[in-house]
């Protein structure tokens, strides 16, 4: 019998077919939140977000969005694909050609170039800010979703009439903390 959660190995997108990942973070005044969106080689978007319930600097939520855009994507057994975000750091730090001062930052990197393995091809790219709308949208969006809002069965309940799927981050990402 087949475990209807988990994919057959055959099963999943064309292997060698090109998808697309933008990502975003965003740390303000009433909370923090990440966007991600993957892209289809057809052109849908496909949205994610999440709200941090902890405190972190916007690099922080840059990764934690950068990673949970990789690893939506490592789940839906995607092999090529092209990563961009607005963040210079982060994308310049993955990439390598950056130094990661930060000690931090540090776990984030390594974490993201751990998961970067489980593709055959992957291009990363700084955009401007202004090629970023969705994620940012998606990232400012579930930063301001209230922490007061009751959970049943993964979505979030307002005023018992309306149901939004946002996933609520407690901690940071599975990284090895230094």
């Amino acid at each position: 019998m087949k475990d209807c959660e988990e994919p057959l190995p055959e099963e999943g997108p064309d292997p060698e077919s090109r998808w697309g990942l933008i990502f975003d973070g965003a740390v303000n005044a009433y909370g923090n939140g990440i966007g991600a969106v993957i892209i289809t080689p057809k052109g849908t978007h496909i949205p994610f977000s999440a709200r941090l319930l902890f405190d972190c600097t916007n690099n922080i939520a840059e990764y934690e969005a950068c990673i949970m855009g990789i690893e939506e994507a490592i789940d839906l057994r995607i092999k090529v694909l092209d990563i961009y975000g607005d963040s210079a750091l982060v994308i310049n730090q993955i990439k390598g050609e950056w130094e990661t001062r930060h000690q931090g930052l540090v776990p984030y990197k390594d974490y993201a170039r751990r998961l970067l393995t489980f593709f055959n091809k992957v291009e990363l790219h700084h955009i401007p800010r202004e090629e970023n709308q969705m994620a940012d949208a998606l990232a400012t969006l579930s930063s301001m979703f209230e922490r007061s809002w009751t959970t049943s069965r993964g979505f979030t309940t307002l005023n018992s009439s309306f149901k939004v799927r946002n996933t609520r981050l407690g901690h940071p990402t599975k990284i090895k903390r230094p």
